[in-house]
């Protein structure tokens, strides 16, 4: 894949799947598996250049992207009119909506999520208060979970997924979560989790949202589902403390 002289280094993350290739002044950001519509996201601005794709013989795909310098965003960025309005070009985009289509993708529905849900979290978790009290939520609400209209959605509003350059470009990578769905199932839990509520109105005029009672029951829905994956995920990885964190999180939910 590489000819001699290059040096591949780990580049962090939760799945081990990254890694950084250097070979003199020369830098790539090397994935294994990444997701089939990176060309597309790279075409439009949103994750950093695509510089080649190559597909081993035992079927994985490799992907080279350009090595960006820059930092991930603090907790505290998320509430500003880049983000917001990222986010929407994201949701609007037509080419991504078409590639996903092509690539067989369909919309997901709050139902097949919430069965999703039911059947990956364990019995502990099932069976503690602050989780019941959350899936109650999700599923004496499901009939109201009717979307605008369907896009793109990244999947994880994690503000370590938000980097920002050197040269002051701000891109959304990992997109392996990616799904065609409700904008809300981004938008929720990006503003439950890191803008006050206080400026929910503001930073959703931005994104082009109106604070509407029955946009408020979508934000809350996928806040909390959102919220309620990241406890189990966590745990199946054996991070306890970011799974306890989550379950403290969801008391928070109003």
């Amino acid at each position: 894949m590489f000819e001699k002289g290059w040096v591949i280094k780990p580049a962090g993350g939760v799945t081990g799947e990254a890694f950084l290739a250097l070979h003199n002044n020369e830098k790539l950001f090397i994935k294994r598996n990444s997701s089939p519509f990176l060309a597309v996201l790279s075409a439009e601005g949103i994750v950093p250049k695509l510089v080649w794709t190559k597909r081993l013989e035992n079927g994985d795909v490799i992907t080279a992207q350009q090595w960006i310098k820059g930092r991930k965003l603090e907790p505290e960025d998320m509430n500003c009119d880049r983000v917001a309005k990222l986010l929407n070009k994201i949701h609007r985009s037509k080419p991504l909506l078409s590639m996903m289509r092509r690539l067989g993708k369909t919309p997901v529905f709050p139902e097949t999520l919430l069965m999703h849900l039911e059947k990956n979290v364990d019995d502990a978790l099932k069976n503690n208060p602050t989780f019941q009290k959350a899936h109650h939520y999700l599923k004496t609400n499901i009939s109201r979970m009717k979307p605008i209209d369907w896009a793109v959605c990244h999947g994880d509003m994690n503000h370590n997924n938000w980097m920002l350059t050197d040269q002051d470009e701000l891109y959304l990578i990992d997109w392996e979560s990616a799904i065609i769905g409700d904008p809300a199932f981004d938008i929720g839990p990006l503003l439950y989790w890191y803008v006050p509520e206080n400026e929910w109105n503001n930073w959703l005029k931005m994104y082009g949202l109106s604070l509407t009672d029955e946009v408020r029951i979508r934000l809350k829905w996928y806040a909390y589902y959102q919220t309620l994956l990241s406890i189990q995920f966590f745990k199946n990885i054996g991070r306890n403390e970011d799974s306890i964190y989550w379950l403290e999180y969801l008391e928070k939910i109003k």
